[in-house]
């Protein structure tokens, strides 16, 4: 990184993340059990994923603006306090709508952490190392999800409603720790970009369609929705169909951001050097495709387990790579970038999630089905963004 101060403010970040993701993590494999109690399966689970996105989708642009005009540490701690308490008010609910409500004020928590922390990488590193401190936010971020599983089947032996509380400590934990020793930085830029991006969320994202990196979010958008088919059905899928334990679920939880964490960590700088951003996402676009329909050909625990960190491994790379090329192309709009990569992001993962939770429960195979289809369809349109761009390089020559 660019110094010392630097470096220490993306550890933090770093662990920031890992104690969001970890509190999403844990709750995954009591999730079938957890709403089991309330009476719903698929469709619901569905549903609160798409809950969560929406939320995420209404307030990450603002969210990009707000750290761009009052600095990004803020933002972060706001971010954090709303995520804990609304995981509390998940465990402590009892009746469905508590849920529902719960999980809207989670996606207000990340949209809070995720722009932020993202712009905060960018302004902190150089165009050269920029892939660099993605990938590493983005393995802080697989770790969360690794361990977080581990920890919620472990927890939920004390009861089904502990881990929720246990996510609630460690979000407060972490805010106080960002309060008292992260950094706040701000991104200079001049009044007229700054009136500019005080517009309204369909402002903003009309604006987006202007950017140099437009195309990108709609790869954001499609490659989400893809992944999030999986994500959002596996526990379930292998809960009805093969009867695994919530043990068993965590470990494919586990494994798969084991694998996404070391690719992230030692791996995903030089695949970025030696082959680019833009192949890196085209061959784990095919691979992604390639694991999620796997799982419908094979069964038992081992041939699931492979295939699922195929595709936790392939998703992993997918996210820094295209991090990376939109902040790249953002130059000094880096609060409004990440702000709308985040939208985009939550707009597939609430459009994915609550109809892979609808085709679920007309049949188990058709959210893999669609998902794969989608992941194709994005490897087209990436392709397209790669011979726009190098039509435009050779167009400067």
């Amino acid at each position: 990184m660019a110094g010392n101060p630097n470096r220490f403010a993306l550890y933090i970040l770093m662990f920031n993340m890992f104690i969001a993701m970890s509190g999403i993590g844990l709750i995954i494999p009591i999730m079938p059990a957890y709403l089991a109690t309330f009476g719903v399966a698929g469709q619901a689970l569905g549903f609160l994923i798409a809950m969560f996105a929406f939320s995420q989708f209404l307030f990450s642009p603002l969210a990009g603006d707000l750290s761009d005009k009052f600095g990004r540490k803020y933002l972060i701690i706001i971010g954090l306090i709303i995520f804990g308490l609304s995981q509390l008010m998940f465990g402590a609910a009892t009746e469905l709508w508590v849920l529902f409500l719960a999980r809207f004020f989670s996606g207000v928590g990340s949209a809070f952490i995720v722009p932020p922390m993202m712009a905060f990488v960018a302004d902190i590193t150089t165009k050269e190392e920029r892939g660099k401190g993605m990938g590493l936010l983005g393995a802080s971020m697989s770790l969360g999800f690794m361990i977080g599983p581990a920890i919620g089947g472990f927890l939920a032996e004390v009861s089904i409603q502990f881990p929720f509380y246990v996510a609630t400590a460690a979000s407060l934990i972490a805010a106080t720790i960002s309060m008292l020793v992260l950094p706040n930085i701000k991104n200079s830029v001049d009044s007229q970009i700054q009136t500019l991006k005080r517009e309204n969320l369909f402002r903003q994202m009309k604006r987006s369609t202007t950017t140099p990196y437009f195309l990108m979010l709609i790869v954001v958008f499609v490659f989400s929705f893809g992944l999030s088919n999986f994500q959002a059905t596996i526990a379930l899928y292998v809960d009805i169909k093969y009867g695994f334990t919530p043990g068993e679920i965590a470990a494919l939880i586990t494994v798969g951001g084991f694998t996404g964490v070391i690719v992230q960590t030692f791996v995903i700088n030089k695949l970025f050097k030696r082959f680019g951003e833009m192949k890196v996402i085209l061959v784990n676009l095919l691979v992604a495709a390639l694991a999620m329909i796997s799982v419908l050909f094979v069964g038992g625990f081992w041939p699931i387990l492979l295939v699922s960190s195929v595709f936790f491994t392939a998703a992993s790379l997918l996210r820094p790579a295209v991090n990376t090329l939109i902040s790249i192309q953002a130059e000094n709009e880096q609060g409004f970038a990440a702000g709308m990569n985040n939208a985009y992001m939550s707009l597939g993962n609430m459009v994915g999630p609550a109809l892979a939770g609808v085709l679920f429960d007309i049949n188990m195979s058709f959210p893999y089905i669609a998902g794969t289809i989608v992941l194709i369809i994005c490897f087209f349109i990436a392709s397209m963004s790669q011979r726009r761009s190098l039509a435009e390089t050779k167009a400067t020559l």
